[in-house]
């Protein structure tokens, strides 16, 4: 399986949102980075204290000249829910993100196996993508533990900005 590479161009990925839009990654024209979080979905506690985290570090990003995106396979009235119910009125935050993308983002896919759990759901993973859409960090999970820390995010885009850092990872 080919994966998203650093220092390579992004693969394509869209979706609808919640606010009706369409989010695309080619029409992103961050200041330094989009920062991709994919996640769960409803039925996952983890994915809720994550998100959360990562909506109180949103004016932490917007300072640094970073969008900021999360998305999931839910359905768009499982993602009204997450919404809702974990308290996150200003993430933007997409849905129906297909199997397909998923698998070219390189995303573990799961079977649910408990009540409340889709039949097939990516599980997590993060990406930050520079402004000229190419990767420059990503990290995927096949569980819902172990996600890259979200406030490390923040100092790293002010190092990385500030020292010129390149990509690191680009060969395979």
């Amino acid at each position: 399986m080919n994966r998203p590479t650093p220092k390579h161009t992004a693969p394509e990925l869209s979706f609808p949102l919640l606010d009706g839009n369409k989010w695309e990654l080619r029409k992103q024209k961050p200041d330094s980075f989009t920062l991709i979080v994919f996640y769960r979905g409803l039925h996952c506690p983890l994915c809720k204290k994550y998100l959360k985290q990562l909506q109180e570090l949103l004016p932490d990003f917007k300072d640094r000249g970073v969008n900021v995106v999360a998305v999931s396979m839910d359905t768009e009235k499982r993602a009204r829910l997450s919404r809702q119910k974990w308290e996150l009125p200003i993430l933007t935050l997409g849905y129906e993100l297909s199997e397909n993308t998923a698998r070219e983002w390189a995303l573990y896919l799961s079977a649910g196996v408990k009540d409340g759990e889709p039949n097939v759901f990516s599980e997590p993973g993060l990406f930050l993508i520079d402004n000229t859409n190419n990767v420059y960090y990503s990290a995927t999970n096949s569980n819902p533990w172990g996600r890259p820390y979200l406030a490390s995010f923040v100092k790293a885009v002010d190092y990385i900005v500030q020292s010129g850092y390149p990509a690191r990872g680009e060969m395979l």
